[in-house]
């Protein structure tokens, strides 16, 4: 696994509803940096991945949910590079029944160790006498938080735009932790505005964004978060459907597809004005699409197209 350079296509979204509004649209394939490692995760996991090994550390721990992008591309990374990695999991009852989830299935593919926790210790998780808990029980590891966000993680999302050559009036970018549109904030131009679209309800992610900004250049909406992190339904599995069909682009449930969804909700309003340009993060995730499929079935609700 290097962690040179990497150049990842740009592609032109040509789509009727961006036509009539006189929008130009592309996106940022980031989700094509890594067949396992992809988007934000394997920027965010870097220079941490770079930190550990300076201090000679040869096992990476952290936390997170039974579908996480982040437990899984930990996993293979970790594999790839010969490092051991521990995945503290929400939800002392997956220990049973996880062999079912595709993303818990593939951490354990790479090596991960996981560990089942109950939701109450789990959000221990930042507290000094949990963390020494996980030291007791596993010995030293290189400790990287939910979701992979901190400053190392944050320094390697601004790299994100380092190739983009193009002129662009709006960078729009789903939003988790923050830590994604933290580092894009910090690489834009100053009359350009960063639209970060919250997949859970809330806009909390405004603080940690705003320390690392340097100018007054961004907005955060949870409008298209469908009721919170992970929730979805027929109409937003139809629109990825629909967006695959249309431009050969598979966009995950969880993060890329509400941020897509939410932008041409924006666009049939009127709310991003004639002759914008606009560049689209794509953030990877796709991993989570088969987990996701099981859960829309057991609800009879439609299939994503994978």
């Amino acid at each position: 696994m290097s962690f040179h350079k990497k150049i990842v296509p740009v592609q032109k979204i040509e789509v009727n509803v961006l036509k009539n509004a006189k929008i130009d649209l592309w996106m940022v394939r980031e989700d094509m940096l890594h067949p396992k490692v992809s988007g934000n995760k394997f920027r965010k996991l870097k220079y941490n991945i770079l930190e550990a090994k300076k201090q000679n550390a040869t096992t990476l721990l952290s936390f997170g949910g039974a579908f996480s992008n982040h437990i899984a591309a930990l996993a293979a990374a970790g594999k790839e590079l010969g490092l051991k990695t521990i995945g503290v999991i929400r939800g002392e009852e997956l220990a049973h029944s996880w062999q079912g989830n595709p993303t818990l299935a593939f951490a354990d593919s790479c090596g991960m160790q996981l560990y089942f926790v109950s939701r109450a210790n789990y959000r221990k998780k930042e507290e000094k006498a949990f963390l020494q808990q996980l030291q007791q029980q596993f010995g030293e590891f290189y400790l990287l938080p939910e979701g992979g966000t901190n400053q190392l993680a944050i320094k390697g999302c601004a790299e994100i735009l380092q190739n983009v050559t193009m002129d662009f009036d709006y960078c729009c970018v789903p939003v988790g932790t923050g830590g994604t549109m933290a580092g894009l904030v910090q690489s834009v131009k100053s009359h350009q505005k960063v639209l970060g679209f919250s997949v859970l309800k809330g806009t909390f992610q405004h603080k940690l964004v705003e320390k690392n900004a340097l100018y007054d250049n961004f907005v955060i909406t949870d409008k298209y978060a469908f009721e919170g992190y992970g929730k979805i339904d027929g109409t937003l599995v139809r629109f990825i459907n629909n967006f695959k069909k249309e431009t050969g682009i598979p966009l995950d449930p969880i993060y890329t597809g509400k941020m897509m969804y939410g932008i041409f909700e924006m666009v049939r309003h009127g709310e991003i004005k004639e002759n914008s340009r606009i560049l689209a993060i794509h953030t990877g995730g796709l991993q989570g699409i088969e987990g996701m499929n099981q859960r829309l079935m057991k609800k009879n609700l439609p299939q994503i197209e994978l």
